[in-house]
This record gives structure tokens, C-alpha cells and sequence, in this order.
């Protein structure tokens, strides 16, 4: 213990009620290291308990109140003094008081909104946390116990898919085509490129994931660019009229969804790159933005059940009538 009392005479220690059947993911930290945390969802509860452990046994602890909070924040790492909370949530676990043995503290905060991804990047964190404080007149004493959140997405309806050109004047004449625009995250992504005119040798040529997370606004914007993947398509030279295909598979790569103004201060977009180089090492490339998403856990049907969801949306109204009846009587029978 240190003179005044500076020391710490109690330690505090937050545990989740679901703590021992709750998934845990993945995710990176600032170092870039990757560590595994409690897994929620937008709208999930959170709960548990917050226990305070004296350090001397029998000896009395003042303090001004114990709480706790759920918070969600965004750090610029260029403007580390400022964090902007997007989601601050307080419940007050004793007033006031002092206490003279070891005691546990119950919390819930019903069905909080969580509705950002969690992200950690090159010049930007978003986290979630819980923060319990026992607030003293000299030094609180507290503990805080980070969240990783996952947002899901469903299906988009419209998932046109990319055909794109490129060309140099009576040199070259190249057509690509995406069978989609959108992505999920384990998702493959299958294409097929046309070589309509071949006059100059192309010596290799790729398709890479670029990740541009952009921070900042009006004048102080930052764009940091990630090469993510590199996908050789082909090593040597093409020849007119050949078409080459192309999967690749994105489950193994470190991606997040895509980010769109993330409380006004971030965004993370993804471009695939094509990239052509010639004998010379001219490098001649196209970019197209495409859109990640992360799917949530498929919840299994039966074959029937989902047919009768797809001839819905695909055949309209009359048709899903009768595709659900005949679920039905298949069910039944």
C-alpha cells in the first residue's frame, strides 16, 4: 500500500452469465495480433455479475458508488484524446457506502443496440465494452472487459453482376465479367475474362482485393489502402478469342463487411483490382468496387418449406399460394 492510501484495496472482476456456453470470434488487435472474445448481436442482452474482492479481509472500503457500463466508441488513432461513444448505457450497482466483506453485483442491460460491426484497422478502432468503476474520492478502481459485435445481413435482393472493359486504342481490348456485386464473407467469387484483342504481350496478369479504409472528413481525410489477396490468372501470354475463368475463394482471407460512414467518421470499402503487365512492366489495371456482407447461421428447413419460399419471391403471388400448399400437404403427408 502506498502513502494516502493510493494503492488499490480491492480488485474488481466482471463475469458473464452465459459465459461458459457463449461463442467467442476472432479479432484483431492494435498490434495486429488476433485474440478471441465474447461474441454478441445487435439487439442481444447483456448480463452477468460484478464481483469486488477485498484485499485485506475485515478492512472497510469507502466508496462513492459502483457502476457499470456497456460502451460502444470509435478511436481515431490520429485524435486519441477524443472517443466518440455511440452507445453509452449506465446501471448503478450500490450507493454510496462502504463495504466491509467481498460482494457480487448483478447487471442486465436488456436487449442493447449494438449497431455497428466491431473493427480494428490502421487508423481507426471501433470497440464494445464493459467498464464496472467502484468510484473513490482519490482513484476509482476499475476493470474493463471488451465485446467483439457481428453485424448480419440477409440476401440482397439485387445482385447484379459486373461486366467491365479494358482497352487500349488498337493494342489491347479485354471484357471481364463478375457473376455478382455483392459478397459474403465465405463467399467464392466466379468470373471470366475475354481477350478480344491481343497486340501487345502481356506477360502476367492478377486480380487483386484492395481494402481502402478512409477516416476523417473535409480536409483531414486519410485513405489507407490494403492490398488483402492476389489472385494470379495467368502467367504468359494470351492469344485473341481465349476467355479465362476465375474462382476465388474469399473464406480465407482477414476481410470484414463493407463500412459506409460509420457514425459520420469512417468508411471501409473493398475494389477488386485487375492488374495486366506487359513485357516492358507496364502495369495497366481496373478497378471495380464490390460489396462484402456477412451472412448469419442458416437455420435448416425442410426442402419443401424452401421451395416454397423461392417460387414465392420468383413466381409471384399465385404461384407461392400453391407452392405453399403443396408444402404443406408434402409436410403433412
Amino acid at each position: 500500500m502506498s502513502f494516502f492510501s493510493f494503492g488499490q484495496s480491492a480488485e474488481i472482476d466482471v463475469v458473464l452469465n452465459d459465459a461458459e456456453t457463449r461463442k467467442k470470434a476472432e479479432h484483431k488487435t492494435e498490434d495486429g495480433k488476433k485474440d478471441k472474445y465474447f461474441l454478441f448481436y445487435d439487439g442481444e442482452t447483456v448480463s452477468g455479475k460484478v464481483n469486488v474482492t477485498l484485499k485485506s479481509p475485515g478492512k472497510r472500503l469507502e466508496h462513492q458508488g459502483i457502476k457499470i457500463e456497456f460502451v460502444g466508441q470509435i478511436e481515431l488513432y490520429y485524435d486519441r484524446g477524443n472517443h466518440h461513444e455511440f452507445v453509452s448505457l449506465v446501471k448503478d450497482l450500490a450507493r454510496p457506502g462502504e463495504i466491509t466483506q467481498s460482494q457480487t453485483f448483478d447487471f442486465e442491460f436488456t436487449h442493447v443496440e449494438k449497431p455497428y460491426e466491431s473493427y480494428t484497422g490502421q487508423n481507426v478502432k471501433l470497440r464494445y465494452f464493459l467498464r464496472a468503476t467502484v468510484i473513490r474520492r482519490l482513484n476509482d478502481i476499475s476493470k474493463e472487459m471488451d465485446i467483439v459485435v457481428h453485424t448480419l445481413s440477409t440476401y440482397p435482393e439485387l445482385n447484379s453482376s459486373i461486366k467491365m472493359e479494358v482497352g487500349i486504342e488498337d493494342c489491347l481490348h479485354i471484357e471481364f465479367e463478375y457473376n455478382k456485386s455483392k459478397y459474403h464473407l465465405k463467399d467464392v467469387i466466379v468470373g471470366k475474362i475475354y481477350f478480344l484483342l491481343v497486340r501487345i504481350k502481356i506477360r502476367h496478369m492478377e486480380i487483386d482485393i484492395i481494402k481502402r479504409e478512409t477516416t476523417g472528413t473535409g480536409p483531414s481525410v486519410y485513405h489507407e489502402n490494403d492490398t488483402i489477396a492476389k489472385y494470379e490468372i495467368m502467367d504468359g501470354a494470351p492469344v485473341r478469342g481465349e476467355s479465362i475463368p476465375i474462382r476465388l475463394f474469399l473464406a480465407g482471407y482477414d476481410l470484414t463487411p463493407t463500412m459506409r460512414d460509420i457514425n459520420k467518421k469512417f468508411s471501409v470499402r473493398y475494389y477488386l483490382n485487375l492488374v495486366l503487365i506487359d513485357e516492358e512492366e507496364r502495369r495497366y489495371f481496373k478497378q471495380q468496387e464490390i460489396t462484402l456482407w456477412r451472412k448469419g447461421d442458416v437455420v435448416r428447413k425442410s426442402m419443401s418449406h424452401q421451395a416454397a419460399i423461392a417460387s414465392q419471391r420468383f413466381e409471384g403471388s399465385a404461384a407461392s399460394e400453391s407452392a405453399l400448399e403443396r408444402a404443406a400437404r408434402e409436410e403433412s403427408g
